[in-house]
């Protein structure tokens, strides 16, 4: 993620500008000009944001020394001290909860996904994330899928085709649709289509989809789906057939995650890490 690309940037400046506003009007109390702090973990878990951090207070006030005692991606213990920070007094508590909400909210999300992704150990199943995301957060929230270990999905409608229930009802046939798509985007472009059963899971093939995305089917379904698809893919005379089709499960419950552990499963996706995971509990202490 580069946090120098004008849209990122933009997205930073407005999270301090929504907090600090016209100023902070508890600064004049402040009597030290200088401080020193530290961030402690309250429990344990897998932390993301640090450049994002390191950003943030970079834009409150340059003076802000920050040095990191963990790296993006890697698990924390409770009380383990994660970051000291050293500069203007002020700067310092102007930035604490803006920078705290974001590395508990994404150090969450890495966090569960962690838990997830420690799942499917041992097998040939990424874990990907899906287009449910808090609006303006998506791209953080999905680096911090990353973090976790999870793959990332779609960034959204324009970088991947996908033709799901409602375009399925509303188009013709699902070769017209994947024709056009394709005459109509570039050459690049991956065309997913989901099916509610197996049947429509093979027309799915036969259309010519990059990969086909079996939503709320049962693991005993999957089964013997996930063969017969990977035996229609490899052994169509049609060259329009991808060799290398890609089979994505969706729809599952997470606690029930372990049941969907099916060899020639590519992709378990899931919107539970974003929609569902809590925030980590991390404080910043300052030293007198």
């Amino acid at each position: 993620m580069d946090l120098n690309t004008p849209r990122i940037s933009k997205i930073i400046d407005d999270w301090i500008e929504e907090d600090i506003g016209t100023g902070d009007l508890t600064s004049s109390a402040i009597t030290n000009d200088s401080g020193n702090a530290y961030w402690i973990a309250k429990e344990e878990g897998i932390f993301c944001g640090v450049e994002i951090i390191k950003e943030i207070f970079k834009k409150i006030d340059f003076k802000i020394n920050a040095r990191f005692q963990i790296s993006d991606g890697e698990k924390f213990f409770k009380n383990q001290k994660l970051l000291e920070l050293n500069g203007p007094s002020r700067s310092l508590l102007v930035s604490e909860r803006i920078s705290l909400n974001i590395a508990m909210h994404l150090s969450g999300i890495s966090t569960y996904t962690y838990n997830l992704v420690n799942i499917l150990k041992g097998t040939n199943i990424n874990l990907a994330d899906t287009r449910k995301t808090t609006p303006g957060l998506r791209i953080f929230e999905k680096y911090a899928f990353k973090c976790g270990g999870g793959v990332n999905h779609r960034m959204g409608l324009y970088d991947a085709a996908m033709i799901k229930e409602n375009h399925i009802a509303w188009t013709d046939n699902l070769k017209n649709a994947v024709q056009k798509i394709r005459l109509n985007s570039p050459f690049t472009t991956h065309i997913i289509i989901e099916a509610e059963n197996i049947k429509q899971a093979k027309e799915a093939v036969l259309a010519g989809a990059d990969s086909i995305l079996l939503d709320e089917l049962t693991p005993e379904l999957i089964k013997q789906g996930v063969k017969e698809l990977r035996n229609l893919s490899i052994n169509t005379a049609s060259h329009e057939i991808n060799k290398n089709l890609i089979i994505e499960v969706s729809g599952i419950n997470p606690k029930e995650i372990s049941k969907y552990l099916i060899e020639g499963i590519d992709l378990i996706s899931t919107s539970s890490s974003i929609t569902k995971s809590n925030w980590i509990d991390l404080s910043m202490r300052y030293i007198n």
